[in-house]
């Protein structure tokens, strides 16, 4: 797809969004099943059904997607998705290239091991390394539209109210 095609078939999606901003709110869901009999939860992706578990480091087995790792697959995911939207947008030519995400995690603290480690990633870290032609100037922008554009990297530098609710069936 080239930026023509890209503009064309955004074009009456932006129009419909400007006119009914209430259209553009969609909510997206995911659903997980509990497993069991293993420490596992069976989650739906729309291409295939992923069984997360515990990270070795925690006492699973490694049989396992581990969910922290689907946080950072989600991220490289949007962030490459996005960069090749915006590159595509630009006219900058990437003819491909790698995407990584990449966390600290401390599992003293999801274990309960000490009260001071944090839960959940201290740092998460994302690279590109594109083949392109592309000038440093071209690569500033290009790093600074995915960046705002990228709904993974803003959900998590700016971290969306949750709420957690829990019921018996």
């Amino acid at each position: 797809m080239d930026s023509e095609a890209l503009r064309a078939t955004q074009a009456p999606i932006k129009d419909r969004y400007r006119a009914a901003p209430e259209a553009a709110r969609i909510t997206l869901s995911a659903e997980g099943a509990l497993d069991a009999e293993n420490i596992a939860c069976k989650v739906e992706t729309g291409q295939a059904l992923v069984a997360a578990g515990l990270h070795p480091g925690t006492g699973g087995s490694g049989a396992f997607a581990c969910s922290g790792d689907m946080l950072l697959q989600a991220l490289a995911a949007c962030a490459g998705v996005t960069l090749k939207a915006v590159s595509t947008a630009l006219g900058i030519s990437v003819r491909g290239g790698k995407v990584k995400a990449e966390g600290d995690l401390d599992f003293r603290g999801t274990l309960g091991v000490a009260k001071d480690a944090p839960v959940g990633f201290s740092e998460i870290r994302l690279n590109f390394e594109l083949d392109t032609d592309a000038t440093k100037e071209q690569l500033d922008k290009l790093l600074g539209l995915t960046e705002r554009y990228c709904v993974v990297l803003q959900t998590l530098r700016a971290p969306t109210r949750t709420a957690a609710t829990i019921g018996v069936v």
